[in-house]
């Protein structure tokens, strides 16, 4: 990790810029990650290498990341995670077919698969989880256009499922893309998922002050 990735630190928390490609925590042996790096960080300061993460982003996505230090801050900012209390932004590169409005709300009920991706299903299906954000438009060309997301609920693969089923995927999305913003992507020479976390909002676990990160 450098120097340079850490937006704050102290006793209780790690605030982190995560680059695109570095999963939070892999599963896979000998593949880096965001937790091991930041255990590595603290062990060559000489801190204990106890590291939680609080939220997590896709491993394609770059941004803003909070990782607890202790045990006890986790346990806070677990609890002010499920309360809402939390702020989460980001900015979104889409592909576009004509016009879009300048702000609106998605709302959609989400089911996770088990090929690891999720999908846009019925309120009544079984396991379905509402979710809910809203975006506005910051610029646009002919078949692109810049976006504004806020977060209202935390789904898995929320903003990729809901821009993608609103007909706004992400540039760069091999997953959740079509073969429109594909083209579009390898135009534009975009190699990756045109999503950043740039703005978190959060209290900090020992003192409540309120916490803001922008990158």
């Amino acid at each position: 990790m450098k120097e340079e990735d850490i937006l704050f630190e102290d006793n209780s928390i790690l605030v982190v810029n995560k680059p695109a490609g570095l999963a939070v925590q892999t599963a896979k042996i000998g593949e880096k990650d965001l937790l091991g790096e930041a255990r590595n960080y603290l062990k060559v300061k000489g801190e204990a290498p106890d590291v939680f993460p609080i939220h997590r982003l896709d491993q394609p996505v770059s941004g803003i990341v909070l990782l607890a230090k202790t045990s006890e801050a986790a346990a806070t900012l677990s609890k002010d995670m499920q309360a809402d209390a939390f702020s989460k932004d980001y900015k979104a590169r889409v592909f576009k077919k004509c016009k879009l409005a300048k702000s609106g709300e998605l709302k959609d009920f989400l089911l996770k698969q088990k090929d690891n991706t999720s999908k846009v299903v019925s309120k009544d299906t079984k396991g379905a989880k509402e979710a809910i954000l809203t975006f506005e438009v910051t610029a646009e060309d002919d078949d692109n256009a810049s976006l504004t997301v806020h977060l209202k609920t935390g789904r898995h693969h929320q903003i990729r499922v809901q821009l993608s089923n609103a007909g706004m995927p992400i540039l760069g999305d091999l997953k959740y893309g079509n073969e429109e913003s594909l083209a579009v992507s390898k135009r534009l020479n975009i190699k990756t998922v045109a999503l950043t976390a740039y703005k978190l909002k959060f209290k900090h676990p020992d003192s409540g002050k309120p916490m803001e990160f922008s990158i």
